[in-house]
């Protein structure tokens, strides 16, 4: 596993997540596509990955194990998993890229988030405004951050690549471009 960051270069990245959310407006609400576009996109998904679109936008429960059964139920499958939390700005700074690739890479990738930290009310509100084609796991207590990562459960953002043979890549901190994380999702999994 190769892991990119640490809490350093995450607060850094997070001042300068700030600084170019300040200077974009409203732009990044405007980040997810339409329903029609969405249900364009996915269409003709394999069954595992249509399940995750049914299930899009939603907070999940169930913790650890309720996300180790859904990774084990998407084998075979590129997963992207994407640590989030609702007070992070370096996260709203990156969530409109993982709002895009979700549905243009949709029928062959599965994305998954992990709401660290969060109220409901407060993740709530936060997928309100940035809709996505994926569910998000609960994760209060941290359990579900542990679970994928030991040394970055407390960080957010975090980004998860897995491969068969489990995780192929981790990036802790924002990325700051939809192209760097297609690049990413490319040279690890292959898509």
């Amino acid at each position: 596993m190769m892991a990119h960051g640490t809490g350093l270069i995450c607060r850094l990245a997070g001042i300068v997540a700030v600084v170019t959310l300040a200077g974009c407006g409203s732009a990044v609400h405007g980040a997810a596509p339409s329903r029609a576009q969405l249900a364009a996109d996915l269409q003709g998904s394999p069954s595992p990955l249509a399940a995750l679109h049914r299930q899009a936008n939603q907070l999940l429960g169930g913790g650890a194990s309720a996300l180790r059964a859904r990774l084990r139920a998407l084998r075979g499958y590129p997963v992207v998993v994407t640590q989030w939390a609702s007070w992070c700005a370096p996260c709203r700074a990156e969530f409109p890229y993982f709002q895009q690739l979700s549905a243009k890479l949709g029928r062959r990738v599965a994305f998954i988030g992990n709401d660290a930290s969060d109220t409901t009310a407060a993740a709530r509100d936060w997928l309100r405004r940035f809709p996505v084609s994926f569910p998000s796991y609960r994760d209060p207590g941290g359990q579900v951050a542990l679970a994928l990562s030991p040394y970055f459960a407390l960080d957010t953002p975090v980004t998860y690549l897995y491969t068969r043979r489990g995780v192929q890549y981790s990036n802790v901190g924002p990325y700051t471009s939809e192209q760097a994380l297609r690049r990413q999702i490319r040279a690890d999994l292959g898509v």
